[in-house]
């Protein structure tokens, strides 16, 4: 053919007729197999399938078994149980909210069930156990030791005591308990132990579960009230956030109310601390202290104020003889000793300091407990500057002739004189 194509224009065109004629006929005597795709026969190893089977539908399960498998068939469990926990939890969720009002009257009748039925002789413990574990007993011998007299004031702090440990045993046993109203008023002048009684309550509520931490802030008008419109209420709530699951103690906190001026700033922090005096007694013991007769002004123009506290307690002044023991306390505390005669002239100065302006009790004696020291050492330096040998003694001993200078110096300034 490619030579019949090659030479066509050569050939005449009766030959070239018959010389087609002749390849169609062999072609028709041909195999029809001659004119099958070449395609066809590269596939002819391929098994022909009908529709719906093959591989991908030929499914073993134990084919994923194995090791390599086995934590996606955990993870897949673990996420349909936790579902069904989830499920559980939200349905049980739901049972009790729709059924927490009986819930709660089962459970109050079986708790009334169980107080009748409970014999009247059932121990309840013994009060010094509770004391002695509460750690009361050691706070209360730690007042005895640090306050001279004040035997009405210790009495009270007793009673609160004795109330807070019964209302802990009737509470171990399951009778109904309230918190009772803790807030407190202490009255009196200066230096006769407000703030120290202030600290040892903190610590008793704190051992009684009544308080979280039973620190005492002190605070004044100074550190509540602003000076501009606006500053006072973030000063109050910034106290009152210090002062937080323990004891707030407001010395002379009748200069908070101004009632000579309306538009004082004062009653801004009254209000907030009333407001937190009821609706968070919980966490916060608020003590008021000053001057008795002032305080009942104070308590007079705000009578919310004094029907929150619940306990009023006096500290009297110190006698004479009480004060000569609290400077005995001192000098033993801070390691000296008091001459014999000393002591007849400490108590000649108490006398005369008494009656003139703004003695304070257990700060006057402090005070004069450090001029009489530094008296005594002014006294031993110069004798050890004129060559004398110092001992031991004379830097633990204060003599007569310490407290005389500062005796004969207020009977030199008389009675109306304002001294330290």
């Amino acid at each position: 053919i490619n030579l019949t194509a090659t030479r066509r224009n050569a050939l005449p065109a009766r030959e070239v007729t018959m010389l087609a004629r002749a390849v169609v006929a062999l072609a028709l005597l041909g195999s029809a197999s001659a004119f099958t795709p070449i395609s066809a026969g590269r596939h002819a190893g391929v098994k022909m399938m009908s529709t719906g089977t093959g591989p991908s539908l030929d499914y073993n399960p134990d084919k994923y078994t194995d090791e390599a498998n086995a934590g996606n068939m955990r993870k897949l469990g673990d996420a349909l149980a936790d579902g069904d926990i989830e499920r559980k939890k939200a349905e049980q969720e739901a049972f009790e909210r729709e059924n927490a009002m009986q819930f709660a009257r089962e459970e109050r009748q079986r708790k009334i069930d169980f107080m009748v039925n409970m014999p009247d002789t059932t121990p309840a413990g013994r009060v010094a156990d509770f004391m002695y574990k509460g750690g009361i007993t050691e706070i209360l011998e730690q007042l005895d030791n640090d306050l001279i007299g004040l035997l009405p004031v210790k009495k009270r702090v007793r009673e609160i005591a004795a109330l807070l440990v019964l209302d802990k045993m009737r509470r171990k046993l399951g009778f109904e308990t309230a918190v009772p109203s803790l807030h407190m008023c202490f009255t009196g002048a200066p230096g006769t132990g407000k703030t120290t009684v202030a600290v040892r309550m903190g610590q008793i509520l704190q051992r009684m579960g009544y308080c979280r931490t039973g620190h005492v802030v002190v605070a004044t008008r100074d550190d509540l009230v602003g000076q501009y419109v606006g500053h006072t209420a973030p000063k109050t709530k910034e106290v009152i956030k210090k002062a937080m699951g323990g004891v707030l103690l407001i010395d002379e906190a009748y200069y908070l109310y101004n009632a000579a001026n309306d538009r004082d700033y004062g009653q801004e922090s009254i209000e907030i601390l009333l407001n937190v005096m009821e609706k968070q007694q919980e966490d916060l013991i608020v003590v008021l202290a000053g001057y008795k007769d002032r305080m009942d002004r104070f308590f007079s123009f705000i009578p919310g104020m004094s029907s929150r506290i619940g306990n009023h307690i006096d500290f009297p002044n110190y006698e004479v003889d009480e004060l000569v023991d609290i400077a005995k306390v001192m000098i033993r505390d801070l390691e000296y000793e008091l001459e014999p005669s000393a002591e007849v002239v400490f108590k000649n100065y108490i006398d005369q300091r008494k009656k003139m302006p703004f003695f304070s009790n257990a700060r006057t004696v402090r005070n004069a407990m450090d001029r009489a020291r530094m008296n005594s050492a002014i006294r031993v330096f110069n004798e050890g500057l004129s060559g004398q040998t110092i001992t031991v003694k004379d830097l633990k001993q204060i003599k007569s002739q310490d407290f005389q200078i500062i005796l004969d110096e207020i009977l030199a300034a008389g009675e109306n004189a304002i001294v330290a």
